[in-house]
């Protein structure tokens, strides 16, 4: 990688009280010396890094702003490298004026994320603490902003490197065994060392499982909510919500088409999709609604299925339970209306809960929120001590790690030499490698960092 200066207003685009800066690379404080000038008539360098300075930024044409400026020297900084910052106005011009002299005092456009990327490639971040930076920006819940400082502060991290290490102890003693095999150098027996991965493996798939209760936090639970017209899902909607964004009739086949939105429900993001009533469309477009329903229950994670608990069971029940049934997804069976007399007569064993609401009184939000969580998460989570995986790329990796640590197991008890199965804990030792980035591909980097904004 080319660690020549770059340059990116790290500071949203728009007025504002002040916009920042940000220069980092090897020359960054060459850079900032050729634009600022400290009102105290010192050079830059006369000052201790990490020192406000305050003074004025010029270009070409002349003086552009008065404002603040700091630099860092590596690797005392965010990216691990020398860096500097500019603090001016929060005008759209004078911001850009600022970074067009930072450009022709010799720094490049920053790519998205590039700080970021440079602080991981300089070792200042692990590829999971890295990931955590923009899911904090991102963070639309406590929990999910709990869950990324989690792992800012390095508490997958820490897991990860404990599970590192012992393979790494086992693989040692596999290949003192095959280097001296005669020797009877090896501190473990392969019964011991069956043992020990087997410990292991409970750790990695222990972590892996986590996943159902990070990806619930983090990235959000896509989540469907079905039923035949008229039981009230346009109304769990606006419920979920807090705000009326789907339209409330008696008439049937209202809802044409699927509306989606997201929504914090408790601890956990749902991403929600409430569809067209299922039933036999009155014409074509109403039928077009309805086969997008079923499409979007065939990919979902969460189904709630919407009931009018004051009718009688009807054939396009029968329709929606017989849909429903047939996924593998979480599944809630909510009988609406309860504020009415009850009427429907309803089996709904093939659902994991069922739950007796009213969607018109905001005291049903607190039912259905604890009934939800209670799929995804078990119990408290301590975000200071409980690592958990948050992402499909780290989960992915356990996976494999789980795999090869499963084949050496198998190589072992089929009477191999732990040499032979010294490989297979390599192949487990590099896919836990990927989640911190001691091993990961070029494109899977491309793609973490190209979720950043620019000037961060």
């Amino acid at each position: 990688m080319d660690f020549s200066s770059v340059a990116a207003i790290s500071t949203p685009y728009g007025r504002g009280a002040i916009s920042v800066i940000r220069i980092s690379g090897h020359d960054a404080t060459d850079v900032l010396s050729r634009v600022f000038l400290p009102s105290s008539g010192k050079k830059i360098t006369d000052y201790r890094a990490g020192q406000m300075i305050r003074g004025e930024v010029f270009s070409a044409d002349g003086c552009i702003d008065d404002g603040m400026a700091v630099f860092f020297k590596a690797p005392h900084s965010y990216t691990g490298e020398d860096s500097a910052e500019i603090y001016c106005h929060g005008g759209i011009l004078v911001s850009e004026e600022v970074l067009k002299a930072v450009f022709a005092a010799g720094a490049s456009p920053a790519e998205a994320g590039e700080f970021t990327r440079r602080a991981f490639i300089n070792g200042k971040l692990s590829l999971s603490e890295a990931e955590a930076v923009i899911n904090t920006i991102d963070a639309e819940t406590r929990d999910k902003l709990d869950l990324a400082r989690s792992h800012r502060k390095g508490v997958l991290s820490r897991k990860i490197d404990s599970i590192y290490s012992s393979l790494l102890s086992l693989v040692s003693s596999a290949y003192v065994f095959a280097d001296y095999p005669d020797e009877d150098l090896s501190d473990i027996s392969s019964e011991e060392m069956v043992e020990k991965l087997k410990e292991i493996l409970s750790d990695i798939k222990n972590l892996a499982a986590t996943y159902k209760a990070g990806k619930a936090i983090n990235e959000g639970i896509y989540t469907v909510i079905a039923g035949r017209p008229n039981t009230g899902k346009s109304s769990l909607l606006n419920l979920i919500l807090g705000s009326d964004r789907a339209i409330v009739s008696d008439t049937a086949g209202t809802t044409r088409d699927s509306i989606e939105e997201s929504a914090s429900v408790g601890r956990i993001m749902l991403r929600l999709c409430d569809t067209a009533g299922i039933r036999e469309g009155s014409d074509e477009i109403e039928k077009l609604g309805i086969e997008r329903s079923i499409s979007a229950l065939e990919k979902a994670e969460l189904v709630i299925a919407v009931f009018d608990g004051s009718q009688e069971k009807t054939e396009e029940d029968e329709k929606v339970l017989e849909i429903v049934s047939k996924l593998s997804c979480a599944k809630i069976a909510l009988i609406n209306k309860c504020d009415l007399e009850r009427k429907l007569v309803l089996d709904t064993s093939a659902f994991d809960k069922t739950l007796e609401i009213s969607a018109k009184y905001t005291e049903s939000t607190e039912k259905l929120t604890k009934e939800i969580e209670s799929l995804f998460i078990e119990g408290e989570i301590d975000y200071n001590s409980d690592a958990i995986v948050a992402s499909a790329r780290q989960r992915a990796s356990l996976d494999r790690a789980a795999e090869a640590v499963e084949n050496a197991i198998d190589a072992l008890e089929a009477g191999y030499t732990p040499d032979v199965a010294g490989l297979d804990i390599e192949s487990a030792m590099g896919a836990l490698g990927e989640i911190d980035g001691r091993a990961v591909s070029e494109d899977i980097v491309k793609d973490i960092f190209g979720r950043f904004c620019v000037g961060k």
